[in-house]
């Protein structure tokens, strides 16, 4: 080892300062001064270009890990062994190290470290709190004790992983107190033993109460306090908002845990935390006081977005168009279907048969052709189908049967060689290939001809697996090239790893950000079978997960932006859109606080019933007078590019046309009630605002019309060709340069302009920036779209006529302010799991009595 990674070795645990002084008896100055620069400019790497931290008056004290790292060299060298490829290597060894950086120096005599680390769904959270494990464990780190979600497959899984890349790797220096098929109970050793010996003790944890309680009442000795005085302890805690935050049982013990330890690192992981920057900062509680992390999203990761798209967010610079959608993966099983497939929530489970509907089985079929065209690609990996209808278990078991006998008919009719069998499934797979493009991620998509041949292995292989708390035929990846459909309820739906999930059946019906995003098993990495995957769900969830991507996109650049901000935890609270429809979190405990502000935003009607006449008319009504009130209280401006402005209407006037606007129920961001209370409360600040308005009606590119006794024109909006019969998806209203059409400026300015600059204009503006702007549109009702130019198999997924049954309304609405700034408080009540369809406690805790004895 060189003497500088001696040097560095002893700054990284004592101080580079102690480590100057240390050196200095034997070594020149002029060498000393040299390590310490390098030691600084170690340092700075791991800061630079790494994933955004919020962090907390953290310890300048990381260089990143040394040659004569014992642990973090032995996985590295696994990793290399396994075939990684070295840009994923310095990826986990990076954002790993980063996280490292920001826990306390392990030479200090005390400390309460408490940090969240944001991931994605399925996205490698698991590999890059391994590293952290391996790092810490490096600098000299004692106790290592893993909570490790609230199921036993999980529990398992991790325990496996762990085994494999730190205990396998260096068996002489780990001492286990937990083992794959065992939790955690009592060893005959005490714990000032274990923690005396010049070892890592490792204990990987299901969050139960019982568990938590042994593991407490081993430590809790005069001897073990003793000893934990001495020892750094870091405690994971992955899927951190599950069980660990505003829970009864759970979280007392937690924090009890935590208050053994004088020397304590908790870092939570999780992608979804949402229940835990609502903890309250002021509290002794799991707060991550020291920092928030946002892992940077890795190459080739399919996530919310990528699947469902996502809706444009403030100061965002998109086009007309919008932020891109998702890939056509998504297909939609109608509402009125969900009965065939689960029972209701009043109705026994008890002998319920499902329905084959023609979307399942359809499903079903093309999980064995996509299996099918993997194996003609030479990827001879695990496949997987997910079901998830129900957390009862008896709706699962209702499954085997019509899967098994779907299963050996398509057996029985490939093998049959008749007429016709062939072609009904050479027109399937013609038919769902080109809807995903296999050139969009640079590979050539297979014939039907080339997957033939594997077709009548993948469909006679495959097995039904019942994976629920109860069952004993668990998924089971431990042989080469399994092909399952999986049928389950909460024992698949968070953590548990679905290995080479192809195809999704998705019915479950669920209420909360995080119980959704969570239950997306179809998140993650789809290397060499990007264009296969499919997930079949209702148009409701498949609403609600694309507001989850605008949301989860939202979240994670606000953790960017107090970042670069230099906040701390204890200074913000990350910003979390409302869904009416849709819970804060699943978390058991009192309800939670979300704090709405539409300070800065603009926002835009994108969806509309344009079938319903009634409806329509009273919008169209709801305009005529507001915009009549509106000339008879304000001031027409006629020297305005592109419409039509009324300047100082009363802001009575604007929030009467609100409470009379009909807002559809998916459009979550135009709550106008909330805005109405928003108005409200900044009428009554100091200084007050928004008593005085704009409002604007675009002259379109349509026929002349007058709307209110003013002449516009038409305005164009065609739809998307989505499926949806009652709901037109206009996607994108209102330009960004129609926020600043008050601000004096002509299209081609405004245009110019970026968003955050035509927000800072509003804000800077002597009389704008205490005022609101309402825009309204006049759409025509048949909207013909712009002329198509892309092949006829992708025409489904382009614009079609709006083919409303009149004119439609549409409204944009733009306020001035900051839009960070905090405001209007909204309740969203935190619900017991039980809440969520379980059949009792036990089931939704998945408690049984493994390792409990």
């Amino acid at each position: 080892m060189s003497l500088y990674a001696v040097f560095a070795d002893w700054a990284r645990r004592y101080g580079v300062e102690a480590a100057v002084l240390s050196f200095s008896e034997s070594l020149p100055g002029d060498v000393v001064e040299k390590f310490r620069g390098q030691f600084e400019a170690d340092k700075a790497k791991v800061q630079a270009g790494g994933p955004p931290i919020i962090t907390a008056g953290s310890d300048d004290w990381y260089s990143g890990p040394g040659d004569s790292d014992r642990y973090w060299q032995a996985l590295k060298a696994r990793f290399e062994a396994e075939g990684w490829p070295s840009v994923r290597i310095d990826s986990v060894d990076h954002s790993s190290s980063t996280v490292v950086a920001h826990t306390p120096r392990p030479d200090r005599q005390k400390w309460d470290a408490k940090g969240l680390v944001v991931g994605y769904v399925q996205s490698g959270k698991t590999t890059n709190f391994t590293a952290v494990v391996a790092k810490l464990a490096d600098v000299q780190y004692r106790l290592v004790i893993v909570l490790s979600g609230i199921h036993n497959g999980l529990r398992r899984q991790t325990q496996v992983r762990l085994d494999q890349y730190l205990k396998e790797l260096n068996p002489d220096r780990w001492v286990t107190l937990t083992e794959e098929t065992r939790d955690f109970v009592k060893p005959s050793h005490d714990a000032s033993a274990a923690l005396s010996a010049e070892k890592t003790v490792l204990a990987v944890v299901k969050k139960n109460a019982a568990v938590l309680g042994k593991l407490i009442k081993w430590l809790d000795t005069s001897n073990g306090r003793k000893a934990l005085e001495s020892a750094a302890v870091l405690i994971i805690d992955d899927e951190a908002d599950q069980a660990s935050v505003a829970t009864g049982r759970i979280n007392p013990l937690i924090r009890r845990l935590l208050r053994l330890m004088p020397r304590c690192t908790y870092v939570g992981y999780t992608a979804t935390p949402f229940a835990n920057v609502f903890v309250d900062p002021s509290q002794d509680d799991l707060y991550p006081k020291s920092f928030i992390l946002n892992l940077p999203r890795p190459e080739g990761y399919f996530g919310p977005e990528k699947i469902f798209g996502r809706n444009a967010v403030e100061g965002e610079s998109v086009d007309e168009q919008g932020p891109p959608d998702g890939y056509d993966m998504v297909r939609l099983v109608d509402e009125g279907d969900v009965p065939l497939l689960r029972p209701g929530s009043r109705e026994p489970a008890e002998g319920f048969t499902p329905t084959m509907i023609d979307e399942l089985v359809t499903a079903v079929r093309w999980f064995w052709l996509a299996t099918a065209a993997r194996r003609a690609r030479g990827d001879t990996g695990h496949s997987t189908m997910l079901i998830h209808t129900s957390v009862k278990i008896a709706v699962h078991e209702s499954y085997r049967a019509p899967l098994e006998a779907l299963r050996l008919k398509s057996v029985a009719d490939l093998a049959s060689g008749r007429p016709g069998v062939a072609d009904e499934w050479r027109n399937l797979w013609e038919k769902e290939s080109a809807r995903v493009p296999a050139e969009d991620f640079g590979r050539i998509q297979n014939l039907f001809d080339d997957l033939l041949p594997h077709l009548g292995d993948v469909v006679s292989s495959t097995r039904v697996v019942l994976d629920n708390y109860r069952s004993q035929d668990r998924l089971d990846y431990s042989d080469p090239s399994v092909v399952a459909i999986a049928v389950g309820g909460n024992t698949l739906s968070r953590g548990l790893t679905l290995e080479g999930l192809v195809v999704s059946f998705f019915v479950r019906g669920a209420t909360a950000y995080d119980t959704l995003l969570q239950m997306g098993r179809w998140f993650g990495y789809r290397i060499g079978f990007e264009d296969l995957p499919r997930i079949w769900m209702t148009p409701s969830l498949n609403a609600a997960f694309r507001h989850l991507a605008t949301v989860e996109h939202e979240m994670r650049d606000d953790i960017d932006r107090y970042q670069r901000e230099n906040l701390t935890p204890t200074q913000v609270a990350v910003r979390i859109r409302t869904h009416p429809a849709l819970r804060i979190t699943a978390k058991m405990g009192a309800a939670q606080p979300a704090f709405i502000s539409y300070a800065g935003r603009r926002l835009q009607t994108r969806y509309f019933r344009h079938r319903d006449t009634g409806w329509l008319e009273s919008n169209r009504n709801a305009a005529e007078s507001f915009l009549q009130d509106a000339v008879r209280h304000g001031n027409v401006d006629e020297d305005v590019d592109g419409a039509r402005l009324i300047r100082d209407v009363p802001v009575s006037l604007v929030k009467a046309f609100l409470k009379r606007y009909g807002v559809h129920e998916d459009s979550p961001d135009l709550d106008t009630t909330l805005m109405v209370r928003y108005i409200d409360q900044q009428l009554t600040s100091d200084p007050p605002s928004l008593a005085t308005w704009s409002v604007a009606v675009v002259i379109g590119e349509g026929s002349a019309e007058k709307l209110g006794g003013l002449d516009i024109k038409y305005s164009i909006r065609s739809r998307l060709n989505d499926g949806q019969s009652e709901r037109a998806d206009i996607k994108t209203l209102m330009s960004k340069q129609d926020r600043a059409l008050d601000l004096g400026l002509t299209l081609a300015e405004a245009r110019a302009q970026s968003e955050s600059e035509l927000v800072q204009l509003r804000n800077n503006h002597p009389v704008c920036r205490d005022r609101g702007l309402v825009v309204l549109y006049l759409i025509d009702p048949i909207s013909e779209p712009a002329k198509q130019t892309k092949t006829e198999e992708q025409a489904h997924s382009l614009r079609i006529p709006l083919q409303a049954l009149q004119p439609v309304v549409g409204m944009g609405i733009t306020f001035p302010g900051d839009v960070r700034t905090k405001s209007v408080q909204a309740t969203h009540v935190a619900v017991d799991l039980t809440d969520v369809e379980s059949e009792n406690v036990d089931e939704a805790l998945d408690v049984d009595t493994e390792g409990m004895a």
